[in-house]
């Protein structure tokens, strides 16, 4: 188990504003960030971060989607940070969200779900490593 986790808040998210609430809300849940960016993944950029996916039918709609707009990726630190981030932002479909949680407050829909969130501390690292140097990290 480590202590850092990753999240990336997605296209439809920043679009609609809600970025500095949904930053509030990490910070106010105890979690530290250690690097923070706002950028814009390319086709082939989204394509490779979800490339894990890329045999299921929601590939082309999804790397079609998280490159249609501005993200803001970010490294978080705080004890068990995968788990009780998980917990934070409540389940992938905002519908069966617990109420308080950052999808349930924010997300339009299980496709436009207003933040990613790594579910195991491997993927955490992986996908920290992916948008941040260690330069880009305090």
């Amino acid at each position: 188990m480590t202590n850092r986790t990753f999240t990336m808040i997605k296209p439809d998210a920043f679009g609609n504003g809600h970025t500095g609430a949904i930053l509030q809300k990490i910070e106010a849940a105890g979690f530290k960030f250690i690097a923070l960016k706002l950028t814009k993944l390319s086709a082939e950029k989204a394509g490779e971060f979800y490339a894990v996916h890329a045999a299921r039918p929601f590939y082309g709609e999804l790397v079609e989607f998280m490159s249609s707009g501005p993200i803001v990726a970010a490294i978080l630190e705080k004890d068990n940070a995968v788990e009780e981030f998980r917990k934070l932002i409540g389940a992938t479909n905002p519908a069966n969200a617990d109420e308080g949680t950052i999808r349930k407050i924010f997300a339009e829909s299980i496709g436009r779900n207003a933040v990613h969130g790594s579910d195991s501390d491997e993927n955490a690292a992986i996908e920290g490593n992916f948008f941040f140097s260690g330069f880009e990290r305090i």
